[in-house]
């Protein structure tokens, strides 16, 4: 017995119908999968305490805003600008120890080695440059050196 013309046509719409549903079922079980996941795992900005976004944030440093010193082979960059200015009023040996020494974690005996000299003479070198430093960033700071 053949199914009649309609009777083909209201099965495959039956069919179809069948499909779109479970299709939106489907969809609406990914979706609110999705949903579930986001709200397990993010949080509205609003939601954040005032500590948790000042970690969110970032500031950006330009290289003007920096005293930039070349030693030997290296740029080393100074973003405090009382040190910065500090260390221009040091004698080039003294101040290559210095930044050497605070700015590259360098020890006495490489600093040594690089610059030809003994590691007491570095020592000595480090110690009095300290110094001075302290009293030209007093100096600037007071207005008495420019």
């Amino acid at each position: 017995m053949e199914q009649s013309s309609f009777g083909k046509q209201l099965k495959i719409r039956k069919q179809f119908d069948s499909f779109c549903k479970t299709l939106l079922k489907n969809e609406m079980i990914d979706y609110e999968r999705a949903r579930s996941y986001r709200r397990k795992h993010e949080v509205s900005f609003s939601e954040l305490t005032q500590e948790e976004l000042s970690r969110l944030n970032t500031v950006d440093e330009y290289i003007t805003e920096a005293e930039v010193f070349r030693v030997f082979d290296y740029d080393i960059e100074v973003k405090d600008e009382l040190i910065g200015e500090a260390l221009k009023y040091l004698p080039e040996k003294k101040r290559n120890v210095i930044l050497l020494s605070f700015f590259l974690d360098m020890t006495d005996t490489e600093i040594a080695k690089h610059m030809n000299l003994v590691r007491s003479t570095i020592h000595h070198h480090r110690v009095s440059s300290l110094q001075a430093l302290k009293r030209i960033m007093e100096g600037i700071r007071n207005g008495e050196i420019k």
